[in-house]
């Protein structure tokens, strides 16, 4: 078949049909476990338990918010959240830039070896270095504040790489132009680089402060005191009761906790998408 054929079928009513088909119901899948967990935090306990699998709520209810925004005093965790998570976003634009741009750009010994250091690390899980993590901040005395939660996750392997592979594509000519006009390292970097790089550090930012606002298993570790917990532990620790789950107010911090890094996403969606596209080569 020659290539026109295989091109008017690719393009035929059918086919576009049946490929929006397709999309629909992975969107759907994706959709609506998240609008199921929206109408259910406005259910009451007895209701999650009596129909856990209805979908619009009988009798609708704000006690489940109520109780975060009031009784927990959910603004804190809230603060704590926040705080460390864009601290940690800037941190990984500001090393994860500087590591990228001198991977892809600079020449220096051992270069290949760095590289390859950062891609082994990339497969290690981060659950491996929790133990030896800890020790390093106890020694430190860094328990229970905001540095033990932040400096761990300053840099990242895969902001290296994404910023690394990014770069790459920036023409060496550009860079040489500079240099041959005087500009030196810093100021290619910083008038140059980081200005072409947009997209790639809009991708970083939503990337690392979704895994940072998210992040359970280190926030559990580093803090012992509620003033310091961040909105999963909050989440985790709160929702259950003696032995029972509140499963209302279980879904309702859910909510809470994904509305900012949903608004997040929507702002910057144009720029992730062009990133993760020209990014990853």
């Amino acid at each position: 078949m020659t290539h026109k054929g295989r091109s008017v079928m690719a393009t035929s009513p059918h086919a576009r049909a049946l490929t929006y088909l397709v999309l629909t119901l992975a969107l759907a899948a994706t959709i609506l476990p998240f609008v199921w967990m929206l109408l259910a935090s406005f259910k009451s306990q007895g209701e999650l338990l009596r129909n856990p699998s209805g979908w619009l709520p009988t009798s609708p209810t704000w006690s489940n918010y109520a109780t975060w925004l009031g009784e927990l005093d959910i603004g804190r965790y809230f603060l704590n959240s926040a705080v460390v998570a864009v601290v940690t976003a800037l941190g990984n634009l500001v090393f994860c830039s500087m590591i990228g741009y001198a991977l892809a750009k600079l020449e220096f010994p051992g270069k290949r070896a760095l590289f390859a250091l950062v891609m082994i690390t990339l497969m290690v899980p981060g659950v491996v270095a929790f133990v030896p993590l800890f020790v390093i901040v106890a020694k430190l005395q860094l328990v229970n504040t905001y540095p033990a939660l932040i400096l761990p996750y300053l840099a990242s392997p895969l902001g290296v790489f994404l910023m690394r592979q990014f770069m790459l594509g920036i023409p060496d000519d550009l860079l040489e132009a500079a240099r041959i006009d005087g500009a030196g390292q810093i100021r290619i970097f910083t008038r140059i680089v980081l200005p072409l790089s947009g997209p790639a550090l809009a991708t970083l930012a939503i990337l690392t402060f979704l895994a940072s606002w998210n992040n359970f298993l280190w926030p559990l570790v580093a803090t012992q005191s509620q003033d310091k917990y961040t909105l999963p532990v909050a989440l985790a620790l709160y929702s259950q009761g003696q032995n029972v789950t509140n499963y209302g107010l279980l879904l309702a911090g859910s909510v809470l906790i994904i509305a900012p890094v949903v608004a997040l996403f929507m702002a910057l969606q144009r720029f992730f998408v062009q990133g993760v596209s020209t990014g990853i080569k």
